[in-house]
């Protein structure tokens, strides 16, 4: 007899060959280009990351300099081509807005694709967060980095030493993570030989998603609800009476601490004299998990990234309509990254299906 296993969402099954980035769910331990996530964070920039997950990808020498160069060169780039780009976002949201204008992307002749894929995306999303505010779009300065100019076309203004820390900080920790569902859907189109720009699109469709990269927005909108620090007691134990997911906590694959929250409560914790409300936010993330322990002692769920990076790019004022575009931001350099080694050293992704409907003649 010929029996098949299926695995439900393809938990634990391997898909590819990578060395790109290794998450350890049991351990709380991820590694991307060969280090882990918080001495990263602390040691290299998002243009130095960059280098090395594009090196590992496409077998190149790539350093620090060469990315921050072509970034900036393709934010002028991608500035010249928004008129191009925004008309087909007319009457969208900031995140259907960046979705369209990233599928209107293309390749330029004789320059690299993933360099022109992320040096665009934080000028449209940029452009959007304006246009939404019935600004113009800022033009980018390349001779910034990627977060600092990032702030500057979001914002306005030039941003303080800290927020650019902290900004890089959030892009180098969440740029790539495994074989997450944006990720593996890039590779998937990557695998039949598309293009980096069709691939990318593909995985930002994914992010997309509330089960993917959609909770940091709630995070702040449970916050806000329980509002002071009297409430957070109460709120939480009838939030939890009821059965309500609280967003920020559990994960799909860390059964302990996510490592990459610690990387960002420390970088908020940076930002705290500029006014982020780190104390209350603490406050509520000590209950929640205090309250998430008694109430499931074999498998309390621990804080996920998503907590601390509504209360970061909040602190940012980045708005909270542009959250999964900035999020893009940073992973696209995973996804460019995963589409080239896919692409490289990869075969088409086909999975097979266990059939479970009616069959001829029964």
């Amino acid at each position: 007899m010929n029996i098949q296993v299926t695995k439900s969402g393809l938990d634990g099954v391997p898909a590819a060959e990578t060395v790109l980035s290794h998450v350890d769910g049991e351990r709380g331990e991820l590694i991307i280009a060969g280090d882990h996530v918080g001495n990263l964070a602390g040691k290299s920039s998002f243009e130095g990351v960059t280098a090395r997950l594009w090196n590992g990808a496409t077998g190149k020498a790539l350093n620090e300099a060469n990315v921050r160069a072509s970034l900036g060169a393709a934010r002028e780039r991608a500035f010249a081509r928004l008129p191009d780009l925004l008309p087909a976002t007319r009457g969208m949201s900031v995140v259907d807005g960046f979705r369209a204008a990233v599928a209107g992307l293309r390749a330029e002749n004789g320059l690299e694709h993933e360099a022109t894929i992320v040096g665009a995306f934080p000028v449209v999303a940029g452009a959007l967060v304006q246009r939404a505010k019935g600004n113009d779009p800022i033009a980018p300065d390349p001779t910034l980095g990627h977060a600092a100019d990032t702030l500057k076309m979001l914002r306005g203004r030039i941003a303080a030493p800290r927020e650019i820390t902290a900004l890089d900080s959030y892009f180098v920790t969440v740029c790539d993570h495994g074989m997450n569902a944006s990720t593996f859907t890039t590779r998937v189109v990557a695998s039949t030989q598309a293009d980096l720009f069709a691939a990318v699109t593909a995985g930002y469709c994914a992010l997309t998603g509330p089960l993917h990269g959609g909770a940091p927005e709630p995070v702040l909108e449970m916050l806000d609800a329980i509002g002071t620090r009297e409430r957070i007691k109460p709120w939480v134990d009838d939030a939890l009476s009821r059965g309500e997911r609280l967003m920020g906590f559990g994960h799909r694959i860390y059964r302990v601490r996510d490592p990459r929250a610690d990387v960002l409560k420390a970088a908020i914790g940076r930002l705290a004299a500029d006014g982020a409300d780190l104390p209350f936010a603490g406050e509520v993330e000590a209950y929640i998990r205090a309250a998430l322990r008694k109430k499931n002692p074999d498998r309390p769920l621990e804080t996920n990234v998503e907590f601390f990076t509504a209360i970061l790019l909040d602190a940012l004022k980045i708005p909270r309509q542009a959250f999964t575009p900035i999020f893009a931001v940073a992973r696209a350099t995973g996804w460019t990254a995963h589409a080239r080694e896919q692409q490289r050293t990869g075969r088409l992704i086909r999975p097979s299906s266990s059939y479970v409907g009616p069959k001829p003649g029964n």
